[in-house]
C-alpha cells in the first residue's frame, strides 16, 4: 500500500513536468491534452492556474497585426503581469526569459506597422524587440522613426540596443544626449543595463554631486563623468547637438579645458574655468579637485 502511495503521489509531479515540457516547447496541443489530465486527477493542484496562464497566449497565438495601439498595450500588459509571473513560478527566472522573448517577439512582429506615438511609447515594435533579446532588430526597428535621436524613447531604445551589440564606449555618446534631454529615461535605461562600470560611475556622481539630490542631477552626469574619467572624451566627443542647455555646454566645455591642458595654454584655461563656474558651481568644484 505504500509503494501505491508513493507512485500516486509522484504522478502528479510527472504530469505536472510534462505540461512543463509541452509548454516550453510550445506545444499547445500536448500541453493541453495534458493539463486536462493533472486537472481532472489532481484539481486542486496549485499549478493549475499558472500552467492554464502559460497555456493561453499558445493557444491564441496569431500572427494578425496588432489593429491600433491600445491592442498592443493591452498586450503588453498581460504578458508583464500574469504571464510572466506565471512563467518565473513554474520555470524559474532563467528559462522563464528565454520563454517570455518568443512571446515578445510575437508582439514584436504583430507592432511592426504601428507607428511612434510620444504618449504611447512603449507601444512599438523596438522595445518588444528589446525585449525579445533581438538587439539587431531593435536598431533597425528605432532607425525607421523619424528624427529618433532627438526622442527620449528611441533614443533610449538605440543606446540600449547598442550597448548590448558592441559595449559602453558605443553606447556613451547616446548616453549623453539621453541626460540632456530625459535625466528619468536615463536613469531607468542605466538600471535596465546594470553594468558595473557605467552602476559604479553613478554611484560616485551620487554620492559627491552637490545637485538636487534627484533624478534631475542626471542632467550633468556626462560632464561630471568626462572630468572622473577623462577616457571617455573620445567617445562623448561624438555626441551630437542638443538643446545647447547648461549641461551640454558644460560637457562640450570641459572637452575644451581637457584639450587646453594637453597643449598647455593656461591663459584660456582661467578664462574657459570661469565660464565653467559660471555654468555650475558644483561641476566646477569637482573639476577644481582634480586639478
Amino acid at each position: 500500500m505504500d509503494q501505491l502511495d508513493i507512485f500516486d503521489n509522484s504522478r502528479d509531479v510527472m504530469l505536472r513536468n510534462d505540461v512543463i515540457a509541452a509548454l516550453q516547447n510550445d506545444d499547445a496541443a500536448a500541453a493541453g491534452r495534458l493539463l486536462l489530465v493533472l486537472v481532472t486527477e489532481y484539481p486542486d493542484d496549485r499549478s493549475i492556474a499558472p500552467l492554464q496562464t502559460m497555456l493561453l497566449p499558445l493557444e491564441e497565438a496569431t500572427a494578425t497585426p496588432f489593429v491600433d495601439h491600445d491592442a498592443a498595450a493591452a498586450a503588453r500588459d498581460q504578458l508583464l503581469t500574469r504571464l510572466e509571473a506565471a512563467a518565473v513560478e513554474l520555470l524559474g527566472r532563467r528559462e522563464a526569459i528565454a520563454w517570455l522573448a518568443r512571446r515578445w517577439k510575437e508582439m514584436a512582429y504583430r507592432a511592426a506597422s504601428l507607428s511612434f506615438r510620444p504618449d504611447r511609447g512603449d507601444c512599438h515594435a523596438a522595445p518588444f524587440w528589446l525585449r525579445a533579446g533581438d538587439w539587431t532588430s531593435a536598431v533597425s526597428t528605432v532607425e525607421r522613426i523619424e528624427s529618433w535621436r532627438r526622442i527620449p524613447a528611441p533614443l533610449a531604445w538605440m543606446c540600449e540596443a547598442t550597448y548590448r551589440l558592441t559595449g559602453m564606449e558605443a553606447a556613451w555618446p547616446m548616453m549623453a544626449e539621453l541626460a540632456w534631454l530625459s535625466a528619468e529615461r536615463l536613469d531607468a535605461l542605466a538600471r535596465r543595463l546594470a553594468d558595473p562600470s557605467l552602476d559604479a560611475l553613478l554611484a560616485r556622481f551620487s554620492a559627491t554631486f552637490d545637485g538636487n539630490g534627484d533624478t534631475s542631477d542626471l542632467c550633468w552626469f556626462p560632464a561630471w563623468a568626462l572630468v572622473e574619467k577623462t577616457g571617455i572624451a573620445r567617445w562623448l566627443a561624438q555626441a551630437q547637438p542638443s538643446r545647447q542647455l547648461a549641461p551640454e555646454r558644460a560637457m562640450r566645455l570641459i572637452l575644451d579645458l581637457l584639450n587646453l591642458e594637453r597643449h598647455g595654454r593656461h591663459h584660456d584655461l582661467v578664462e574657459r574655468r570661469k565660464v565653467l563656474r559660471d555654468l555650475s558651481s558644483p561641476l566646477y568644484a569637482t573639476y577644481m579637485k582634480t586639478r
